[in-house]
């Protein structure tokens, strides 16, 4: 069975630095693509960044140059990291793992990580 276990969030002050983690476990072949979206109270869910397994990124207009997104596939992990991020960043944020396994392509979501940014 696949899991997605998010690590990382909490709060932050507008300016720090913040880096959540999400790790896969479970029988997985590959993991096509990888991201990170969040979801704000009263807001939809939206995507913050994804990465492919080719190392192609995207990433948000409003977080671009400011956050970082990158993989370690050995780890079967994805990062974000959050520099310099404002109180509008504040939400839940979630992986999400395109990935194979035995039966197929699948989409996985993490349990959400709540982000605060506050002075």
């Amino acid at each position: 069975q696949v899991q997605l276990v998010e690590s990382g969030g909490g709060l932050v002050q507008p300016g720090g630095s913040l880096r959540l983690s999400c790790a896969a476990s479970g029988s997985i072949f590959s993991i096509p693509t990888m991201g990170w979206y969040r979801q704000a109270p009263g807001n939809e869910r939206e995507l913050v960044a994804d990465i492919t397994s080719g190392g192609r990124t995207n990433y948000a207009d409003s977080v671009k140059g400011r956050f970082t997104i990158s993989r370690d596939d050995a780890k079967k992990t994805v990062y974000l990291q959050m520099d310099s991020p404002k109180p509008e960043d504040t939400a839940v944020y979630y992986c999400k793992m395109t990935l194979y396994i035995y039966n197929g392509r699948n989409d996985y979501w993490g349990q959400g990580t709540q982000v605060t940014v506050s002075s």
